[in-house]
């Protein structure tokens, strides 16, 4: 498996992993997480460097995971997600290979913390902990204790208020 950017080629590949990920059984059309990462590809938010594939020996893609641009008050953060593995190469450590890639990325680029929506049993082996750890609040309060956060090596602790995601999270 080798880990790397994202790269024109990729975006409908993409789009399949993410599909086939979230997607319900016998669900028609495709799932909200495939549609965001299209709108987040066309957002100002959008970071190229932190949109990374796992791909195969062959090429083929067998996962994606992004982040963008967030907010915590005024400060720049990340925003993790979403974190996508084709079913048929899940629980293979795709996920994990992924996420200590773009967490790795994320640290090298200086950003401050990640921050994401997601199960806490899952994400607590990458470091991540209860936002409000932090003394940043999610958007929703209902997502607690479901958002989280990373701290990366340039965190400052006055890093502190509201989380936002970026535009196309609102739609979702």
């Amino acid at each position: 498996m080798l880990i790397r950017r994202e790269a024109a080629g990729d975006v409908a590949a993409i789009r399949a992993v993410t599909a086939a990920a979230f997607g319900a059984p016998g669900a028609a059309g495709l799932p909200a997480e495939a549609t965001l990462v299209d709108e987040l590809r066309a957002d100002g938010a959008w970071l190229p460097a932190l949109s990374l594939v796992a791909v195969d020996g062959a090429g083929e893609v067998m996962g994606h995971v992004v982040c963008t641009r967030g907010h915590v008050g005024q400060a720049p953060v990340l925003a993790l997600g979403p974190l996508s593995v084709r079913p048929d190469t899940q629980r293979r450590g795709v996920g994990s290979a992924l996420m200590h890639a773009v967490l790795g990325a994320g640290d090298a680029l200086g950003e401050p913390l990640v921050a994401l929506l997601g199960s806490p049993a899952y994400y607590r082996r990458f470091g991540f902990r209860p936002s409000d750890e932090y003394g940043i609040t999610p958007p929703r309060p209902q997502w607690q204790p479901h958002f989280q956060v990373r701290v990366l090596s340039a965190y400052r602790p006055e890093t502190r208020g509201t989380f936002t995601y970026p535009e196309p999270f609102d739609r979702t």
